[in-house]
Parts: C-alpha cells; structure tokens; sequence
C-alpha cells in the first residue's frame, strides 16, 4: 500500500498532472494559496486512511473492464452461426463463456452452466472457444464449430466433455454421438472461416487479459477462472441489477 502511494502521490505531482490540477483550481475560483491547502488536506487523508487507495484501485480496474467488454460486447454475445448457445435465446442476461476441451475446470463448470439454464428460465449461455492448452484442444474447438454450422453445438459440447480429453478418437466419437454429418463437418474444420473464428476468439481474450480457462463476461463483469455456481448468480444478479 505504501509503495502503491508513493507510486500514486508523485505521479499526480508530475508537470502534466499539476497543470491540469491548477487549470482545474483556477477553474474553480481557487488561488495558488488556496490550491496547495487543498493538496495538502487531500494528501493528509489519504496517509491517514490508506485504505482508499486499493478501493480506489479497484474502482478504476473494474471501470477499465467495462469500457473492454463494451468495446467487443456485440461479436462476444452473438453466438457463432447463431447455435453456439444455450438457455433462453432472448434472455436478459448473456453469460459469455471462453473455454477450452482439455480444461478439468471448464469440465467441472458444465455442472454450473446445466444447473443454472435449468433453474434461471431468463438466461443466454453464450460459448467461445478458446483453446489455448494444446493442439487437441484445437481440433475439439474446430469441431465444435463445425457442430455449431449444423445446429449441433450444445449437444458436442456437453457431450465432448462427457466423453474424455479431447483425442482424434474422442473427439469423432463426439461428433458422431451427437449425429453430425461428418464430411460436411470435416470440410468445415479446414475452412478460413473456423480459423478466422478461433483466431477472433484468441485476440478478444488477450484484449480483455483473459490468463486462462474458463473466463467468463456477464453485463460489465469479466472474471477467470471455475468461479462455482453461487459465483454465476451473484454476477447475473449484478448485471440484472444494472440493467
């Protein structure tokens, strides 16, 4: 907190923080005289309550979230080839998920994602591949597209991750369970249009600074990691709150 202080007292002692500082004082009607007892008050409660300043700090991060998710909300929320989805299609809360086949987390959170469209009637699951653990994770995603192309994609997903780490075996075995045509869904797999897909995918998780799977955007929210079903609740809940 101290070094976050420092960091924080000096920056706004810069010349260009200090002239926009006394623009703003003179705006205002205030002295020089009168400017420097302001600093000084302002300087003094903030060594006597240091505890702002994480506040403050999280303020800001969350705000500079929101103006990320703002700026890629359209393509992140429309699902891919309109399919890529589950729950209500016209809910009033869209949960985007960016996952990854071969993540035992994103596994574990297909238990949060069926139990939440199952007891929330008003919810819009958004998927996105992200497949950024291995190869095979590559080819699960590019089939899961495929499943998408032919209004199969929930029913790949649920089922890919049912049925094991992704492998070449596993994943045909998937796709076949699930009733895809599999020369159309192999053509596709090879097409500009699935690379095009995951490459998008990709550079909007390093935009919003996304480290790994699962991560989630729900309203002006983004958070990484298995945040558990009761997590789920409390980010819909504040996005329904603001909206």
């Amino acid at each position: 907190i101290a070094a976050a202080l420092s960091v924080w007292f000096w920056q706004t002692s810069s010349t260009a923080s200090t002239q926009a500082a006394t623009e703003a004082a003179l705006a205002a009607g205030f002295d020089a005289k009168e400017q420097k007892a302001i600093e000084a008050i302002v300087r003094d409660y903030i060594l006597k309550n240091p505890e702002i300043i994480p506040e403050a700090v999280e303020l800001l991060q969350n705000r500079q979230k929101a103006s990320a998710i703002d700026e890629v909300r359209d393509q992140i929320e429309k699902p891919f080839a309109g399919a890529a989805f589950a729950g209500n299609p016209d809910g009033d809360v869209v949960v985007v998920e960016y996952s990854d086949f071969n993540c035992p987390y994103c596994k574990q959170t297909e238990r949060d994602i069926a139990k939440l469209i199952a007891e929330d009637k008003n919810v819009k699951v958004v998927f996105r591949e992200l497949p950024i653990l291995s190869e095979a994770s590559n080819d699960a995603a590019l089939m899961a597209l495929a499943a998408a192309k032919q209004g199969k994609y929930y029913a790949f997903h649920k089922t890919m991750f049912a049925t094991g780490r992704p492998t070449p075996s596993t994943i045909e075995a998937a796709a076949k369970e699930v009733g895809l045509d599999m020369a159309a869904a192999r053509a596709f797999i090879k097409s500009p249009e699935a690379k095009k897909e995951i490459e998008n995918n990709i550079a909007i998780a390093r935009k919003l600074r996304f480290t790994g799977t699962p991560a989630w955007v729900i309203g002006d929210q983004s958070e990484v990691g298995a945040v558990g079903y009761d997590g789920l609740k409390e980010m819909i809940a504040k996005a329904r709150a603001a909206n």
